[in-house]
Parts: C-alpha cells; sequence; structure tokens
C-alpha cells in the first residue's frame, strides 16, 4: 500500500467516490461484477489514483504494484472541467481496458452525481440546506459565467487589440490575395512557356 501523504491523497478522493456510491445503489450494481479488478486514473490530476472494486461495488486502495486491469487517462483541463464543463469531461477521457469493464465504468462516472442538499440538510437542517445549495449553484453560475466572459474578452483582445489573431475577414481577404496570386503566376507561367 502507498504509505505517508501518498496514501492520503488516494484516500481522500476514495472516500468522496465511495460516498457518492452509497447513495447510488445503481452504480453500485453496476460496478460488483468487476470485483478484484484495478482501476488506474490518471491525468489531469496531481497524481494517479489507484483503485480496486470491492465485491460491494465500492472502492478499495490498491496496491501501487498490482496492475491496472483499466487506465483512465483524463484531459489536462479536467480541473477546470469539473467546474465549468463537467458533461464533456468523460467524453475527452480516454479509457484502455477490457469493454465491459470500460463501459461500466464510463457510465457510471459520467452519471455519479452528488446530492450536496441531502448532505447539508443532515449538519443543518433542511431549510439552510436548501438555501445554501442554491447558495452555492448561484456562485457557481456567476464564476462561470466570469470565466466565459474573461475567455471572450481574451480572445477579442488577441484579435482585435494587440493582433496576435487574425479576424475571419483578413483571413478571407488573405485567402483572396493568395488566390489571385496564385492565378497571375500561372498565367505568367503560360507566358514564359510560349517564349
Amino acid at each position: 500500500m502507498a504509505s505517508g501523504f501518498s496514501a492520503l491523497s488516494q484516500r481522500v478522493p476514495l472516500a468522496a467516490l465511495n460516498h457518492l456510491l452509497a447513495d447510488a445503489s445503481w452504480a453500485r450494481e453496476r460496478l460488483r461484477p468487476f470485483a478484484g479488478s484495478v482501476v488506474r486514473i490518471e491525468g489531469g490530476l496531481p497524481m494517479p489514483l489507484l483503485f480496486g472494486i470491492d465485491q460491494n461495488g465500492l472502492l478499495t486502495l490498491a496496491d501501487r504494484e498490482e496492475p491496472a486491469t483499466v487506465t483512465l487517462t483524463l484531459p489536462a483541463d479536467t480541473p477546470a472541467r469539473l467546474l465549468l464543463d463537467r458533461a464533456n469531461l468523460f467524453a475527452a477521457a480516454r479509457i484502455e481496458g477490457p469493454a465491459d469493464l470500460s463501459e461500466a465504468l464510463a457510465f457510471v462516472f459520467r452519471h455519479l452525481t452528488w446530492d450536496a442538499e441531502a448532505d447539508l440538510a443532515r449538519w443543518f437542517g433542511d431549510i439552510a440546506a436548501h438555501r445554501l445549495t442554491r447558495l452555492g449553484r448561484h456562485l457557481t453560475n456567476t464564476a462561470r459565467e466570469g470565466l466565459t466572459r474573461l475567455a471572450g474578452n481574451a480572445a477579442e483582445y488577441a484579435q482585435h487589440e494587440s493582433g496576435l489573431l487574425a479576424n475571419r475577414e483578413a483571413i478571407s481577404a488573405f485567402a483572396a490575395e493568395v488566390n489571385a496570386l496564385r492565378d497571375d503566376l500561372a498565367r505568367l507561367e503560360k507566358r514564359l512557356q510560349r517564349l
């Protein structure tokens, strides 16, 4: 087993995934037939995760020496996608291994969701949990909109102000000039052949 910091860095995500799996019997049922399989998740994370699937469909820490049955490679921008575009995160992931286990993992990870309001209600009560969840959604949407606007402004600056990127009109004009130059060159070659 991993030790020290790396063991802790493995336990925290596994505890979070197992918490989600505990509330999703459909997901545990989907993973249960693959008990004993080892899954490696890499890319887009500070360090790879290596876990096993137990007979209950939950996850366990796997030995570092154990070969992975399936490897799930996430895109480098995984943290940003988790916040901004979770739906397409797993579409961009690459899964290698047996098809049935790969399909089951892809389905579970794509559809596994966190019921934050239910978890907060255990601590703060239903009304406070509902309000906190609503506030969290509002803050997430505000952050998403802000980042989208920032990206749009950066692209506009790069295109119009700094000249780092060409706009569509400039590209069309350049293509037209290249076509005209090609035609002129073809006419010149024909004249030279006649001489």
